[in-house]
């Protein structure tokens, strides 16, 4: 997780002492790795006791992401998810993005889904 650990101290440091919700967004490609990074965001800022990370991802009825970004209580700080869902809940309205100064796309090929056109082109 050394690459993963550069960007989640990047974002931690450069965090105002009380972030907006939904300071930074993080894209991954699957659910694996976005738990994987909102866990790694989770050990690095045990001492960032008022940062809240949070994930999203498909396959999970949406109404529970609508419910949890509803509750002002609960919003996180970071956010971590999946282009589809993160997608769906924008375009709901569900998800406000106007805090972000932090956006992250990691595996940027995978999520992009140009990985395969790239490989084409360098042969």
């Amino acid at each position: 997780m050394g690459k993963t650990a550069v960007f989640v101290l990047s974002v931690l440091q450069q965090l105002p002492e009380n972030p907006k919700p939904i300071s930074a967004l993080v894209i991954c490609h699957t659910r694996e790795l976005a738990y994987q990074i909102k866990n790694e965001f989770i050990r690095l800022s045990t001492h960032l006791h008022q940062i809240r990370t949070e994930v999203i991802y498909g396959g999970i009825p949406i109404e529970e992401h609508v419910k949890m970004l509803k509750n002002h209580s609960k919003i996180p700080h970071i956010l971590v998810g999946t282009p589809g869902r993160v997608l769906a809940l924008a375009k709901r309205g569900v998800l406000d993005l106007n805090s972000v100064t932090h956006f992250i796309i990691d595996e940027c090929d995978r999520v992009l889904g140009v990985e395969g056109k790239l490989t084409l082109l360098t042969q």
